[in-house]
C-alpha cells in the first residue's frame, strides 16, 4: 500500500504544479476581507520554498462591488531556501515552467508562480504574476533564490 501511494504522490507531482498549504490568514477589514499566506515548495528544486500572500474578498466586498467571480491580481512572493538545496529535472529556458497556479476568477484569470533559472548567475528567479485572457496585468512581484554549494 505505501508504494501505491507514493506512486500517486510522485504522479500529482509530475502531472503539474503544486497546491499551496495555507500557513497565515491576516483579516484586514470587518466585512471579511482576508490576505492569505500560502506555502509552496518547489515539487521539482528539493529544499526550496516559496511563501505568497494575496488578498481574497469577503462576501460583503462581492455584493457591493460587483465582480462576484473575481479577486484582485495582487500578490507577493518571497522564496527562500529551507534546507539543502537538490535541483530536479527542471526547465532551463528563459520562460521558465510553472510551479504553482490557482484560479483568481470563474473563467479569465489566474495567479501563476514561474520558476527561471539563471544558470550563469546560478541562480533560481521565483515570479508571482496574474494571467488574464482578456488583457495581460503588470502587477507581479519577484523572488531569488542563490544556489551556493547544490546540485
Amino acid at each position: 500500500m505505501k508504494n501505491i501511494r507514493a506512486v500517486f504522490a510522485a504522479l500529482l507531482i509530475c502531472a503539474g504544479p503544486v497546491r499551496a498549504e495555507e500557513v497565515g490568514e491576516v483579516g484586514v477589514d470587518w466585512v471579511g476581507n482576508d490576505i492569505m499566506i500560502e506555502a509552496i515548495a518547489d515539487p521539482k528544486v528539493e529544499g526550496v520554498t516559496c511563501h505568497i500572500a494575496y488578498f481574497e474578498r469577503g462576501l460583503f466586498d462581492r455584493l457591493s462591488k460587483g465582480n462576484w467571480f473575481e479577486d484582485p491580481s495582487n500578490a507577493s512572493i518571497s522564496c527562500r531556501q529551507t534546507g539543502p538545496i537538490t535541483i530536479g529535472d527542471i526547465d532551463r529556458d528563459e520562460d521558465g515552467e510553472d510551479v504553482f497556479r490557482t484560479s483568481r476568477s470563474i473563467i479569465l484569470k489566474s495567479l501563476r508562480v514561474k520558476r527561471i533559472f539563471d544558470e550563469k548567475n546560478q541562480t533560481l528567479i521565483y515570479l508571482a504574476h496574474a494571467a488574464e485572457l482578456t488583457d495581460g496585468s503588470a502587477k507581479l512581484s519577484m523572488s531569488t533564490v542563490p544556489l551556493y554549494n547544490s546540485d
